[in-house]
């Protein structure tokens, strides 16, 4: 297929402008795609955007990946009910190079199939007279107006300052500037920047006297419309300092059944045939999770390699009662962040140690020490995933994985962390 259809079949056109379709479809394109430098990571709601990177150089297309490094000084009014807080230009300029390197290891394209940009270096030395003579003079108050991200912010509360107003002026500078520069006349983005795209596109007939398109894809959400990417712990990064290899892995094995089908889509690149089977197999065995793990492995070792991808699923073992000598203290307390914990003095473990009993006891894990004992008789009490045989055993401080952590477990889910103090 070529890049429309590839994109049109994974649900990844929600709109197009007139003759897009054909444009892309005929002949080699520049195509640019946009990021904004508001952290020094992106997470996976620019997933999309990241991988269409890829998607466009692997259908004979030129990918220009353009960073943000002055209108990530001003913030895209798009889909924000309120302004953001500026953020200093140091923090912008470190952003803008931790996204144009955490771009290029995920796209994992030849220098010479991607071509990167910052928008810094041309907005920064537009003086406010050119922009008002060369580039202002194309722009109705009215067509600005009429923008949707505009009108929102404009029915809204907090309305929309003229810092934010401008901000589509500059994005179809950008436009142009890369069209002059590159030859690019394609560009792509979520639903939210179909205003700016247009914007740039108007900018380039008027100042070029050339032909520009652009295409969105829909913004995605849950089933019950929560934006996708945002947890309860926060956003989900595709920093491993951000989010660990685990966390992540864990997102995508629980995205909701009724959506894994169409992320294999949007997020991977397994073709028809594999996805179409996936599919067949969930719907005849959702409890498998065949399609979640698909999932969850490809855009894991996407994103983190194949290291990441073996310590997510060490770590996600480790949790269904694996070994856990393979995992590092500080992946210990990843896996188990989540589950209650407590702090023991190290010394009560020294000489013979602590009852076994009286640990369960203060983890809540058994309401008496007659409780526990018979936890333990049953065979239901684990030490570090390993089960506990006898009823009057000690836990000493050399049970302490890395001398810091005992993990307490009770029949198969029931969790406890004991951290030691001292």
């Amino acid at each position: 297929m070529n890049l429309f259809d590839e994109l049109e079949w994974r649900g990844l056109v929600h709109q197009a402008t007139e003759g897009a379709r054909e444009h892309v479809s005929t002949g080699s394109r520049t195509i640019y795609v946009g990021f904004d430098p508001t952290a020094d990571s992106l997470h996976v709601g620019s997933l999309l955007p990241l991988l269409a990177l890829k998607r466009i150089a692997d259908a004979g297309h030129r990918p220009l990946a353009v960073v943000g490094g002055a209108t990530g000084m001003i913030g895209d009014p798009s889909g924000k009910s309120a302004e953001r807080s500026l953020q200093t230009v140091e923090q912008v300029e470190l952003n803008a190079r931790c996204l144009k390197e955490q771009i290029a290891r995920i796209c994992a394209l030849p220098a010479d199939r991607i071509v990167f940009e910052n928008n810094a270096d041309w907005l920064t030395k537009l003086t406010l007279i050119e922009l008002l003579r060369d580039v202002g003079k194309h722009f109705s108050i009215a067509s600005m107006i009429a923008k949707d991200s505009v009108k929102r912010r404009l029915e809204g509360q907090s309305g929309i300052s003229f810092t934010e107003f401008t901000y589509q002026v500059l994005q179809a500078y950008d436009f142009l500037v890369l069209h002059q520069k590159h030859g690019c006349t394609v560009q792509v983005g979520g639903s939210d920047q179909y205003g700016n795209i247009t914007a740039g596109i108007d900018l380039v007939h008027a100042r070029a006297q050339a032909q520009a398109f652009g295409i969105t894809w829909p913004l995605v959400t849950s089933s019950s419309g929560v934006k996708f990417g945002k947890t309860e712990a926060g956003a989900v990064w595709l920093d491993a300092k951000r989010t660990s290899p685990y966390r992540f892995f864990q997102f995508w094995m629980n995205v909701e059944d009724e959506q894994v089908v169409k992320y294999l889509k949007l997020f991977t690149f397994l073709p028809q045939a594999e996805i179409a089977a996936l599919e067949a197999e969930h719907a005849a065995n959702p409890g498998a999770r065949a399609a979640h793990k698909r999932l969850a492995e490809d855009v894991t070792r996407r994103v983190h390699g194949d290291d990441g991808l073996a310590r997510a699923q060490r770590a996600t073992e480790v949790f269904f009662g694996g070994a856990m000598d393979a995992l590092d203290v500080s992946e210990l307390l990843d896996v188990f962040g989540d589950v209650p914990s407590s702090t023991q003095s190290a010394s009560k473990l020294d000489g013979e140690g602590l009852a076994l009993l009286d640990l369960l006891v203060d983890a809540q894990l058994a309401t008496s020490r007659k409780d526990a004992r018979r936890a333990i008789e049953s065979g239901g009490v684990y030490v570090n995933n390993q089960r506990a045989e006898s009823p009057d055993a000690k836990v000493t401080r050399d049970r302490a994985l890395g001398g810091q952590v005992i993990v307490l477990r009770k029949g198969k889910r029931s969790y406890h962390v004991v951290r030691l103090d001292g």
